[in-house]
């Protein structure tokens, strides 16, 4: 993680370097006039004994923004940059706002670095149910915060775009209105995303759909945490013409997905073909994922932990797939 290391102090390197398991590593969160913070799957704990100075916080904030925090205005207002790597560097302090809406970041004090990993070894658990006759399943990814849907999507836009035991590679084209899913930086995502996969960043959802099915005629469309009606639209319009859709919404269940305006008009036309229903990653608790037909039936659960196992509904294409999901 030789591109996050080089964002601190010189004299805080060789304990990140060597006091650090960057295998296990989820954030890092720095903070003035307290110790650094380093989560993982086991929890949280105080990396050494130093103490977050303003000058070390002004110090990461020029490596961050190379600089020149003006060149990142846009990504400020935001509240995140991504830096090389595809390691998205989150930012709080002072807001400057202007007729109420946030101009811009100052007095930065406070900074979570969310370290980005390409994985496709838990979509590839789920391969078998969302893929049937040669088409990809309009699917829909319901989970809390922290509970692994920019992951799963990822993981989906590397396999869906490259060519799979099962299947041969399509065209996808993936919105990434926040820059989370290919994590690109300058225009190139720096995380797999697959190699059919054509991106566009930073772009608001519903806007980005639409440009991506005139331009880059996908076979799958993939976009992150749907919400309002403009987005639920332009997925019924992506369906029209043809295109299959992978995307994601907050949520803990199915139950409650129906109360949202928007979702509810699509789970009630029978948009999506697949429901994947996650809970949310805690220390210590395996998680559980559950694949639901359209009609409610569960195709398959999976605990997402140190042991996981896949219990199978009878589902017609049930085949040996087990590993970490």
């Amino acid at each position: 993680m030789k591109e996050i290391v080089r964002l601190f102090p010189e004299h805080l390197q060789p304990l990140l370097k060597k006091g650090v398991d960057w295998s296990t590593v989820q954030e890092m969160r720095i903070r003035v006039n307290r110790k650094v913070e380093m989560l993982d799957r086991i929890g949280h704990r105080m990396l050494g004994e130093h103490v977050m100075q303003p000058s070390d916080l002004s110090y990461m904030l020029n490596q961050i923004s190379e600089f020149s925090l003006y060149r990142f205005k846009d990504e400020l207002r935001e509240g995140f940059i991504t830096v090389e790597g595809g390691h998205r560097v989150g930012l709080a302090g002072k807001a400057n706002t202007v007729n109420d809406q946030v101009d811009t970041l100052k007095h930065i004090s406070f900074m979570n670095i969310r370290v980005a990993r390409s994985s496709s070894s838990q979509a590839e658990q789920l391969v078998p149910y969302l893929y049937e006759n040669g088409k990809w399943l309009t699917s829909l990814i319901i989970g809390p915060p922290h509970s692994g849907k920019t992951t799963l999507l990822r993981g989906l836009a590397s396999i869906i775009g490259s060519d799979f035991h099962l299947h041969p590679a399509s065209k996808v084209a993936l919105v990434d209105e926040r820059s989370e899913l290919a994590a690109s930086l300058r225009g190139v995502p720096q995380l797999d995303v697959g190699e059919r996969t054509d991106v566009m960043d930073a772009c608001p959802k519903a806007e980005g759909m639409m440009m991506m099915i005139r331009s880059m005629s996908p076979d799958v469309l993939i976009v992150d945490e749907i919400g309002g009606t403009r987005d639920a639209e332009a997925i019924r319009e992506a369906m029209l013409t043809g295109v299959d859709v992978m995307c994601s919404i907050h949520g803990d269940s199915l139950e409650t997905l129906k109360k949202r305006p928007s979702a509810q008009s699509l789970v009630s036309e029978g948009v999506f073909e697949r429901f994947i229903v996650l809970d949310r990653m805690r220390p210590h608790v395996p998680g559980r994922a559950v694949v639901y037909r359209n009609d409610g039936r569960v195709l398959a659960e999976c605990e997402r932990g140190e042991r996981d196992a896949m219990d199978r509904s009878g589902h017609r294409v049930d085949r040996h797939h087990v590993g970490r999901f």
